[in-house]
């Protein structure tokens, strides 16, 4: 049986269609009504969960220009750690407001808490799983922490090496975590296509025998698409309501309209794996007497010779099967045949 996890009554894995998960991240753009706006707009889209971050810039980093708190390169080239993450965070205050808006939805919400504070914040609003960031994969005192909750986790790969990956799937299941799944990702804003390898998502499956899944930060859907048909069983994606407004993540997120295609591409790609069959199956029943057979292509007198001209090989299939047509050429008409006649040994002399 394949490996399963369970999230608000929610079964995860292979035998599953892939969970797709709408990462709101930071592009509320620092307006709780955006926030909430998302949360309508992603539960609209068909997804199955939405996925919040939770920290603050000074539990993620230091207020510091010193040597690395400085980035790059990338779209936050230019800007400190700090800077950006309180533009980004989502602030503990608006957490109840956001659980609240998704339970009246009906769709399922979770975080990713980055420390201990925000661990007990999403535990006091009943959070039912937690992601784990693959920049926190490393966090060992951090998954452990999580695991101690009880319920299922959801780790990023991102930068982790095999060993890296072993280490935090041990911690997470010694310290009590309800199931573990990984997600591979490419830890790039946004990340090439050519780069998104999802021929490692079942590769994680053989390795380390859990759900796994793609956390996606391409441009676009085919990567998440892709990874479904390999057998991705989760599927994380950013989220924005238009990424002309700006937001820290906007320029690798989908709109509305976009991730709404996206989700029921995943599950039309999952149903459509099916199994590996040879046998006709319904729908093709009717196509059959479309395929070729042995007709009766100009009236034939009775005892007269069954010839190229007057036997051929054609649409529908009531006749004797083509393969038969040299067994059946030179033979006698055992009667009066006419034109358009399906042809069957009764037939033949």
């Amino acid at each position: 049986m394949n490996p399963e996890i369970e999230i608000a009554g929610r079964r995860i894995g292979a035998d599953h269609e892939p969970y797709v998960i709408c990462e709101l991240s930071g592009n509320h753009n620092g307006q709780l009504a955006r926030a909430l706006a998302m949360i309508d707009a992603a539960a609209a889209t068909g997804c199955d969960a939405i996925k919040l971050q939770t920290y603050t810039a000074d539990t993620l980093t230091l207020d510091c220009d010193g040597p690395g708190f400085r980035i790059e390169t990338g779209p936050w080239a230019g800007r400190t750690l700090h800077d950006l993450y309180a533009e980004a965070g989502t602030p503990y205050a608006w957490h109840d407001a956001l659980f609240a808006r998704a339970r009246a939805r009906g769709v399922t919400l979770f975080s990713t808490p980055f420390d201990e504070t925000a661990v007990e914040l999403l535990e006091s609003l009943g959070a039912p799983a937690y992601k784990i960031a693959s920049f926190e994969a490393i966090d060992l005192p951090l998954i452990a922490r999580v695991a101690r909750c009880g319920k299922p986790m959801i780790i990023s790969t991102g930068l982790a090496s095999l060993a890296e990956m072993e280490e935090a799937l041990t911690v997470a299941r010694e310290g009590g975590a309800a199931g573990v799944a990984l997600l591979h990702c490419v830890s790039a804003y946004p990340a090439p296509i050519e780069e998104a390898n999802v021929r490692t998502v079942p590769d994680l499956a053989r390795r380390f025998g859990v759900v796994t899944g793609l956390s996606d930060h391409t441009p676009g859907a085919a990567a998440a698409v892709a990874a479904v048909a390999l057998g991705a069983a989760i599927v994380e994606k950013h989220f924005t309501l238009s990424r002309s407004d700006g937001g820290p993540d906007a320029a690798f997120s989908l709109e509305p309209p976009e991730f709404a295609a996206m989700t029921a591409d995943c599950k039309a790609a999952w149903r459509a794996l099916g199994a590996a069959t040879y046998d006709a199956l319904g729908s093709e029943r009717a196509a059959a007497d479309h395929r070729r057979s042995l007709y009766v292509a100009a009236d034939v007198a009775a005892g007269a010779a069954l010839t190229p001209a007057n036997v051929r090989s054609v649409r529908p299939g009531f006749g004797l099967a083509p393969k038969h047509l040299r067994e059946v050429l030179g033979r006698r008409a055992a009667r009066a045949l006419k034109f358009g006649e399906p042809l069957d040994w009764s037939m033949i002399l």
